[in-house]
């Protein structure tokens, strides 16, 4: 029975006219208002309400006041909860939304901020398949977070939101629809196994030297040394003077990668590729440079670069 009220609630939004008017994308921020709040009796609302339709004809038939007394009771509760259920969702505010990040087939988190005036409370949500629940308090905002499922990379539209709530009885379900004109970017989902970056700097003679604080061999003495660089213990066993060398060869080289590199492959399997380099790169916390095309980044490490280079390579054509 759930299950064709609902199909029916569906049936209705397709068909009413009065029910699809919020249907195109909307900027942010979006606020609840009379005209796009509908409310259904729930099954237990109609069993209810059969309830009090018989109380009424018996007491009618009998002339009982005490239970005519107690149906008006009865009914005059199950509209005021109507109308209760009504402004839990008026005046409610979604101010923003925040997406993290995820690969293609991996479920992306969205943090949907909520604010409003006076205390509501028993309010859901739901998105595509996931649902939750929050409540909020007055002159405060409630954050949110929903998974959504990632079908293809680059920019994916957000689905339509709805607002629900059976509060306080459960008799009646008042609901609306949200549909943020805002969209997520999915980053690309890198390959499984292949090549390493065929990269110059991987070479010995492509290392750059850097001024360490360890001590990395000892040369003989040049002119211009300074004095407190000279090993004088060891000198004592040579001909020659010996200084302390610290200059020594950078262990991690940087890696450079280029789209042009991956010339025999198609743009799809180019990027996964870079994308399982980038992977790597940032794994090994190694310094790397990427090259697309009508863009170019500099070397450079670290979670910021990481995302700046996934954001580049899924917003490829």
């Amino acid at each position: 029975m759930r299950d064709l009220l609902q199909r029916l609630q569906t049936w209705a939004e397709r068909r009413l006219p009065a029910l699809t008017r919020y249907r195109r994308p909307e900027t942010l921020p979006i606020e609840l208002h009379r005209r796009r709040i509908y409310i259904v009796p729930t099954m237990f609302g109609l069993g209810f309400s059969i309830l009090l339709l018989v109380m009424m004809v018996g007491a009618l038939n009998y002339s009982n006041n005490a239970a005519l007394l107690l149906t008006c009771l009865l009914g005059a509760a199950s509209s005021t909860s109507m109308l209760f259920g009504f402004r839990t969702l008026d005046g409610l505010r979604l101010s923003h939304i925040r997406a993290g990040h995820a690969v293609v087939g991996q479920p992306i988190e969205l943090t949907l901020v909520f604010e409003t005036v006076r205390a509501r409370s028993s309010i859901r949500v739901d998105l595509d398949d996931t649902f939750t629940a929050f409540a909020i308090e007055a002159d405060g905002t409630a954050t949110v977070k929903m998974i959504l499922a990632t079908t293809y990379r680059g920019w994916q539209p957000l689905p339509r939101i709805r607002l629900w709530t059976t509060w306080p009885l459960g008799l009646f379900r008042a609901w609306s629809w949200l549909y943020p004109d805002q969209s997520v970017l999915v980053w690309p989902r890198p390959e499984s196994a292949g090549p390493p970056p065929r990269a110059p700097a991987d070479d010995a003679r492509h290392m750059r030297l850097y001024r360490g604080d360890e001590l990395a061999a000892l040369r003989d003495y040049r002119a211009g040394d300074p004095q407190r660089h000279i090993a004088w213990k060891a000198s004592a066993h040579h001909d020659n003077l010996l200084v302390k060398d610290f200059e020594q060869p950078q262990s991690r080289p940087q890696w450079q990668l280029d789209w042009r590199q991956l010339r025999s492959m198609d743009n799809e399997s180019r990027i996964a590729r870079l994308a399982r380099w980038v992977s790597e790169a940032q794994a090994q916390r190694r310094s790397y440079s990427l090259w697309l095309p009508d863009s170019e980044i500099a070397a450079s490490s670290g979670p910021l670069h990481y995302a700046h280079c996934m954001n580049m390579l899924a917003q490829l054509p």
